[in-house]
């Protein structure tokens, strides 16, 4: 009789086992320290995420998988290849840089928010987030997608006695719960079909399905999707964006933006091109008509965003965060009409990359100007430029960078490799919806972006920008040079792929 006893590769599994024990010792630590040294938890954190994501530094030899099916290698529940490896860098990169602006905002909140429960919910969130990349079945699939969300929730509602905080972390949680249990659903039919959770046997056996069961197959398909698309902010399941981003603090909202996307598009990934591959004609139309959706609503809704009402440079970038959201959708669309399906998800990961780095630049200049004015309107950033003219550069560099224009030249070739592989997948309609869309975003960005340079109404005010501020600031534009100066540090996964 064969062991059931399964080994463990603890140096493959080390990142997000890292992140979510460093999560406890904080949690616990927090009963034990006085008020006046809660900060050191902060600084805990950011730590422990900085050691997470150079675990990942000793897993680049190549790829490892625990967790496996005694007698079937290849049916393992975690995998860390190079997919999972690019994922969770982004992911812990992400979330590293949104603790790095909350040490600031904790400083700030002065009570408001609790230290200990809110390090203990970013670490464990990421952690999750960082778990679901490497998952190669359903219900690891399911549950590290579970345990990227539920912290998420109770971060937006941490500020205490904030009734927009509240509103919204409730309208995040409803709609996020139905969307998990859609997916469950449509877990539970491709279970009935195929008799397996593990995605490689998933994608044999489904080819296979009797024709009685064909119907029940498709229609766990495209529900196993929906919390997914949920999870990417894709039109319809868009609705909970601008509200969650403006009750959440700032540094989650800018976790959300990044971080909650990679989680939904590894996801996605991992479902349609690794899974059911064979079903592309059912996911494929479905994916390209939501990438359109998204795209067109996302960017209308950036558009008429008035620059004096409150928080709308969060709204803003919320609808724009929608917007890139059907961008990254279509090479996952493509995905199902190419001939080279591993391409055109490097395509999306490149694009994601890109994304992750000047969104969170943006956000992180945001939670300057919010430190001077709380309402965070577009109007003012009006004279950025007179009050701290690098951070007026570095959001102008940002902005462009997400517009697709020069001196952003990743944001232009991420934009280009994505545009390629809708053409290079015969969705030439697909590219120019995008195309339209592009136009429509330079709007509004650019409009954004003059304003930082006009002369400022009144008196300006200079910007103190605290240490743990500047170092977000700092990292994520010496990065996005970086990126600009040499973009095939990202472009090469979409020549060269990831699985």
């Amino acid at each position: 009789m064969s062991s059931l006893v399964q080994s463990v590769d603890w140096l493959a599994i080390a990142p997000p086992t890292l992140a979510a024990v460093v999560g406890l010792v904080v949690l616990v630590a927090d009963l034990f320290i006085g008020e006046e040294k809660k900060a050191v938890l902060g600084w805990v954190s950011v730590a422990g995420l900085a050691a997470s994501a150079l675990l990942l530094l000793p897993l680049r030899d190549g790829d490892r998988a625990t967790f496996c099916l005694t007698g079937d290698a290849h049916a393992c529940s975690y995998t860390a290849d190079r997919f999972t490896l690019v994922i969770q860098f982004l992911v812990l990169g992400g979330a590293l840089l949104a603790a790095l602006l909350s040490v600031t905002a904790l400083k700030d909140a002065n009570k408001d928010l609790p230290e200990g429960e809110f390090w203990f919910l970013l670490l464990s969130s990421a952690a999750g987030a960082a778990l679901l990349p490497a998952s190669r079945d359903l219900a690891t699939l399911i549950v590290a997608l579970e345990v990227a969300s539920l912290p998420a929730f109770a971060l937006v509602g941490v500020k205490r006695g904030d009734k927009k905080s509240s509103e919204a972390a409730l309208k995040f949680f409803l709609s996020s719960v139905t969307a998990t249990a859609v997916s469950l659903m449509g877990v539970s039919f491709i279970y009935a079909t195929t008799g397996s959770l593990y995605l490689t046997q998933i994608a044999d056996k489904i080819q296979h399905v009797d024709g009685q069961f064909h119907t029940l197959a498709q229609a766990g398909v495209v529900l196993t999707l929906v919390g997914f698309a949920f999870k990417t902010a894709a039109v319809p399941f868009h609705f909970w964006v601008p509200d969650t981003y403006v009750g959440a603090p700032l540094p989650i909202a800018a976790y959300l933006s990044v971080v909650g996307k990679a989680v939904g598009f590894s996801g996605l990934i991992l479902v349609t091109v690794v899974a059911l591959p064979s079903y592309g004609d059912v996911w494929g139309p479905a994916l390209a008509v939501l990438a359109a959706l998204t795209m067109t609503v996302g960017n209308v809704g950036a558009l008429r965003q008035q620059a004096t009402r409150a928080y709308s440079a969060v709204r803003l970038l919320a609808w724009s965060s929608v917007g890139q959201a059907g961008y990254l959708l279509v090479p996952i669309a493509s995905a199902a009409y190419s001939k080279d399906a591993d391409k055109a998800i490097g395509s999306t990961v490149a694009y994601a990359l890109m994304y992750a780095v000047v969104n969170l630049g943006a956000f992180a200049v945001a939670a300057l100007v919010a430190r001077t004015s709380p309402l965070n309107r577009i109007s003012d950033y009006r004279g950025l430029y007179a009050r701290s003219p690098l951070s007026a550069l570095i959001l102008g560099f940002f902005l462009l960078c997400l517009a697709g224009l020069p001196p952003g030249i990743i944001g232009l070739f991420a934009k280009v490799t994505v545009f390629a592989a809708a053409v290079d997948a015969g969705l030439g309609w697909l590219a120019v919806v995008m195309a339209v869309n592009v136009v429509i975003a330079l709007f509004y960005y650019l409009q954004w972006t003059t304003l930082l340079f006009r002369a400022p109404e009144g008196e300006s005010e200079k910007h103190r920008v605290p240490a743990p501020l500047t170092a977000a600031i700092a990292l994520t534009a010496v990065l996005g040079i970086a990126l600009s100066g040499a973009p095939q540090l990202v472009l090469r996964f979409s020549a060269t792929g990831l699985f």
